[in-house]
């Protein structure tokens, strides 16, 4: 009788619940997360869901990890991945001679980042009370870069005339890759200020939607883009055979190395 009680007891009669069972990061992330990603992200920001789904696969890839629960993953956990993706093959995809052992540290960490933001959503969707802080390796190598003008004139004078164009336009007004890419012609306004400006509709954030005035350079660009193309009112600035139907990220791959390699034998 008095375990039949605290049985009951146990489940809520006296506001006590049964805890929920805990999925395991693999099945969290494919059975949630992951199509949560892709519905979010890879038609609005692509570079999101390109990250996350680059993550969860190197994360999936260590068995330790995968197969513990949410609420059992630490920094202990995270430090056992770390290893392992420092030591383990990694298939470059050109051949055996390609292939090369570790993963850099600035990949390592771009997963436990995706990590961390795994264990906030389970947190925010009430599947883990806590996220515990997840620390990422020392030694990142952040590289910073800057061209000089005459780099810029051999570039674009070795560059396709669409890389050039989109190059242009890139170091011009700032815009993110992607913002430039999905411009469409209904976006350009002939009229505004000095030259012209450029309205960003789709961006990183919503704070990324804003009017960028043109430069004169950006301006004849566009407008000579524009005048070849029949003088259009809408549609793709930059339109290409891709399933988005504007160039992309892979459009322009194999343009900028040519480039690359047009110029060093130009120098």
């Amino acid at each position: 009788m008095e375990a039949a009680h605290k049985t009951s007891l146990a489940k809520g009669e006296v506001g006590i619940r049964e805890k929920r069972p805990v999925p395991t990061l693999k099945e969290f992330c494919d059975m949630r997360l992951e199509p949560w990603a892709k519905a979010t992200f890879e038609h609005t920001c692509k570079n999101n869901w390109l990250w996350f789904r680059a993550g969860i696969r190197r994360l999936r890839a260590c068995e330790v990890l995968a197969k513990a629960t949410l609420d059992e993953i630490t920094n202990e956990k995270v430090a056992g991945f770390a290893v392992h993706e420092q030591v383990r093959w990694q298939n470059r995809g050109r051949g055996e001679e390609e292939d090369k052992r570790g993963l850099a540290v600035s990949s390592i960490n771009s997963s436990i980042r995706v990590l961390r933001r795994i264990l906030n959503l389970a947190v925010e969707w009430g599947v883990r009370e806590s996220v515990p802080r997840l620390a990422l390796l020392p030694g990142e190598h952040h590289r910073e870069r800057v061209v000089t003008p005459d780099e810029e004139l051999r570039y674009l004078g070795a560059a396709s005339t669409l890389l050039a164009d989109v190059a242009t336009v890139l170091v011009d007004t700032g815009m993110r890759p992607d913002e430039c890419y999905r411009l469409r012609w209904e976006e350009i306004t002939w009229v505004n200020g000095r030259n012209g400006s450029v309205l960003v509709a789709h961006g990183k954030t919503a704070a990324a939607r804003r009017v960028l005035p043109m430069t004169p350079r950006v301006r004849a660009t566009l407008e000579r883009r524009w005048e070849r193309s029949g003088k259009p009112t809408e549609g793709w600035v930059w339109p290409a055979p891709t399933r988005s139907g504007h160039v992309d990220h892979s459009s322009l791959k194999k343009q900028h190395a040519r480039a690359f390699r047009n110029r060093e034998r130009g120098s």
